[in-house]
């Protein structure tokens, strides 16, 4: 398995899982390593184009995701894991599959902060949750409750409280910074959309999903 570590660390995911997953056949309840082979596979999503791929990926990684979930219901890490693979999943999904996807975030992120409040990345998670249900449109509301039920009511205030807490506890990650100038274009406010976003876009890439995070900053500029 330390093999495929340093793949992980180099974010190199096809190599990291040729290590982690005859190591998963060996030890099939070895819950840190489930939570490290649902991370690959969620890596290996950013990597196609396809979103018929992206979504069997992302399935995969709810796979093995979930199995530490179940495993290990006291691990932090292994309840949010499910969470992270959903939301991946959540811009290619159907209306039926997203309305159902989130109340299974919102239950696992719940979960994990519960076991660790100073888990950033779950702070950062619900924050993203809030936001997205915040600005869901009136008519998008109706129809939602015509077909499927009623979704949940917050607001962008909650989700300004979730990323002022993840950058609290975790000031060195871009992400934090870009989805709060996110949520605060979200509210019109514009000045502290742009201060976020171009702090966010002035830190280095050091994780997989950044790229992608700072294009959808900058996208978010180009509207301010």
């Amino acid at each position: 398995m330390a093999k495929g570590d340093e793949f992980d660390k180099r974010l190199q995911a096809k190599e990291a899982l040729e290590d982690y997953l005859p190591a998963n056949k060996l030890e099939p309840n070895n819950v840190d390593l489930l939570v490290r082979i649902a991370r690959q596979y969620r890596h290996l999503m950013s990597d196609t184009t396809s979103k018929k791929e992206k979504l069997r990926l992302g399935n995969i990684s709810l796979e093995f995701a979930s199995r530490a979930a179940t495993l290990a219901p006291n691990n932090a890490e292994a309840q949010l894991s499910p969470a992270i693979s959903l939301g991946k999943m959540l811009p290619f999904m159907g209306s039926k599959d997203q309305f159902n996807a989130s109340p299974r975030i919102k239950a696992a992120v719940d979960r994990a902060i519960h076991l660790d409040p100073a888990n950033d990345n779950a702070w950062h998670i619900l924050g993203r949750w809030n936001r997205v249900l915040a600005n869901v449109s009136a008519v998008k509301r109706v129809m939602a409750k015509a077909l499927y039920g009623d979704l949940p009511v917050t607001s962008n205030e909650a989700a300004e409280k979730c990323l002022l807490k993840a950058i609290e506890i975790n000031p060195n990650r871009l992400m934090h910074y870009i989805e709060l100038g996110r949520i605060y274009a979200a509210m019109g406010r514009k000045d502290e959309a742009r201060k976020f976003i171009k702090k966010g876009l002035a830190m280095p890439n050091k994780e997989k999903d950044d790229p992608e995070m700072r294009e959808i900053g900058q996208q978010t500029l180009q509207k301010l």
